[in-house]
């Protein structure tokens, strides 16, 4: 059982109350640009499934069919146990190989982009980690832990993972010895050089201890989140394709043809000696680091707050409505392209050039429920009518609205 799912209301709360607490302390975490991305990437990380084959799951089936031990009993708490150990050493491994190894840094890359580090940082995920990560799990298969097992502690250890995503909770004593916590988390978002790949474990902070690669949080060194090679840009697309691109260029730019293959499995950071001397790559000096964050008038703020709520609410309609494989591809393009130009909004793009894609986005969707329109309910309908509105509204006031002014770039 994916019990994500049933987490996601504890994880509305939780982030009103961080977010809270921050105000209160005046130590806030959160700016709205941050937040609405990472969302935005969450919310495309669950929608994903609507468009994907689950090449993974078929694979699993062939390895239980015919290469497994005896399947165990999902009824005895061993199994539990078990699964719950292997499961969290497969994702130390998956993890570790993710920050070493360029192709899978290139999926797992779009969770470290954020530049804060709160609770809406845990839900920034990926929407390509199923392409190999389902690789690093099939010893669970071949153990024989059944595939209900494998999912439900899958989703334990995803969950525990959201609340280590904030700068509030101090060290905690005993329990930073065995257990990821907030302190060691910090570590692994950090992007220090005496912090770079380090603490990998999803539930066990053992194994990082185990295999040479914990680092304690020091006092003395604050840690600036974020990866070195700066994205700057709120772009979903950009975030999910970023690294995958550096490859092709450096693969295709290449001159010799041995490093034209070696890009697709080398080592983090490494690229052919001839691209990377013609073709240099920015990269942060934490010296004089400053964070990513266009000025935007507030009601481009307020609009994007809004669109960030809408495409939760639909993508909450698709999860618990039987849909064909064309609408949830359907359902995926809207989500897509509401969170591509939400992002434009938030980058300070002119509203000129914005409009017409703003006019062309609600086209598609307008043609999209007229072709459906007898597969969906009066009360969809209503509340696509009352959306449609307020984004006619919205396009109105922002086509009239200053480049600057009010802004407003933090919650």
């Amino acid at each position: 059982m994916n019990l994500v799912v049933y987490a996601v209301p504890f994880f509305v709360l939780a982030i009103v109350v961080e977010l809270a607490y921050g105000w209160l302390t005046q130590r806030n975490t959160y700016r709205l640009n941050d937040s609405v991305s990472s969302l935005s990437l969450g919310v495309l990380s669950q929608a994903r499934r609507f468009v994907t084959l689950g090449v993974g799951g078929y694979v699993y089936y062939l390895f239980t069919q015919y290469f497994s031990l005896p399947l165990m009993d999902a009824s005895h708490w061993f199994t539990w146990v078990l699964a719950m150990v292997l499961y969290d050493f497969c994702y130390y491994w998956l993890h570790r190989m993710g920050h070493e190894r360029t192709i899978l840094w290139a999926a797992h890359v779009a969770h470290h982009q954020s530049e804060d580090y709160n609770l809406t940082t845990a839900l920034r995920q990926t929407s390509t980690g199923f392409l190999l990560g389902w690789l690093f799990y099939i010893p669970m298969y071949l153990f024989g832990i059944p595939a209900e097992v494998v999912v439900t502690v899958g989703s334990i250890n995803l969950i525990y993972q959201f609340w280590v995503h904030t700068e509030h909770v101090p060290k905690l004593g005993w329990f930073e010895w065995f257990f990821v916590t907030p302190s060691n988390h910090r570590v692994h978002h950090a992007q220090n050089d005496c912090y770079l790949d380090r603490n990998y474990g999803g539930l066990f902070i053992l194994w990082d201890r185990l295999f040479g690669t914990f680092e304690e949080e020091r006092d003395d060194e604050p840690v600036v989140f974020g990866i070195r090679g700066p994205l700057k840009s709120w772009s979903p697309i950009k975030a999910l394709t970023h690294v995958y691109v550096d490859m092709a260029q450096d693969s295709w730019r290449t001159k010799h043809w041995r490093d034209k293959l070696r890009v697709w499995v080398a080592r983090t950071g490494w690229r052919p000696a001839d691209v990377a001397a013609q073709y240099p790559r920015e990269k942060n000096d934490l010296s004089t680091f400053e964070r990513y964050d266009p000025k935007v008038p507030l009601m481009v703020a307020v609009y994007a707050f809004f669109q960030l709520v809408s495409v939760i609410l639909l993508l909450t309609y698709m999860q618990g409505t039987e849909l064909i494989y064309s609408q949830g591809v359907a359902g995926w393009a809207v989500l897509l392209a509401t969170t591509v130009v939400t992002a434009l909004w938030l980058e300070g793009a002119p509203a000129s050039s914005l409009l017409k894609w703003e006019v062309a986005r609600l086209g598609v969707i307008a043609l999209m429920l007229l072709s459906w329109f007898a597969s969906f309910s009066a009360g969809l309908l209503f509340w696509a009518a009352v959306y449609g509105a307020l984004n006619v509204w919205f396009i109105a006031r922002l086509s009239r609205s200053p480049a600057s002014g009010n802004a407003v770039p933090a919650l």
